[in-house]
């Protein structure tokens, strides 16, 4: 943990007024994990400097997590339509259990998270470092609906048996008729 008191930092904005000030323990927002293998989960949320809500959880600690990989994704709005077209690329640097053997059957499973969820998933592909799915999804769906929901993938695996090895989600509320290009960072799947 770093010292983030003024005299540590020597001439920076007064950094000790940050939502993470660490002078004062107990902090009553974040938990102490001894063992790498823990992986703290908070629905806490905050807003940053930037007023926009970010879940405690998105914090990276630096040293004790391990990359799980990332999922490529592109997401289009064609309102004249109201259609969101969303077209899952690759998955990068993906990680698994062993217990899932050397390549098992990887796909991607996507949830609309709207009050009637709307699920979709890719084809099966053998597990590797860079597994490429370049399948696009297209839902008959209102603008403003789109606007207040995630977009959540589950990374599983088909073989040997159906398992969710990792998640990663996207907010939708900056949907436009621009194509717009994500790299998300796959996380383990919430309990």
């Amino acid at each position: 943990v770093s010292d983030l008191r003024p005299s540590a930092l020597p001439g920076s904005l007064d950094v000790s007024r940050s939502m993470f000030d660490l002078r004062s323990p107990p902090h009553r927002f974040m938990k102490r994990y001894d063992s790498v293998s823990s992986v703290p989960s908070s629905t806490s949320s905050r807003k940053d400097s930037q007023g926009s809500n970010r879940s405690l959880d998105t914090i990276t600690l630096s040293g004790d997590e391990r990359d799980f990989g990332r999922l490529n994704v592109k997401l289009c709005y064609v309102s004249s339509v109201e259609q969101i077209w969303i077209t899952v690329l690759h998955c990068k640097d993906l990680t698994w259990p062993s217990s899932c053997g050397e390549n098992p059957r990887i796909c991607v499973k996507g949830i609309l998270t709207l009050p009637k969820p709307v699920h979709f998933k890719s084809s099966a592909k053998e597990g590797c470092n860079d597994i490429e799915f370049m399948e696009t999804f297209v839902f008959a769906i209102k603008l403003q609906s789109l606007q207040a929901v995630r977009l959540v993938f589950k990374i599983q695996t088909q073989t040997p048996r159906k398992k969710t090895i990792g998640e990663c989600s996207l907010a939708l509320r900056e949907l436009s008729s621009q194509e717009s290009n994500h790299w998300l960072d796959i996380s383990p799947p919430s309990k």
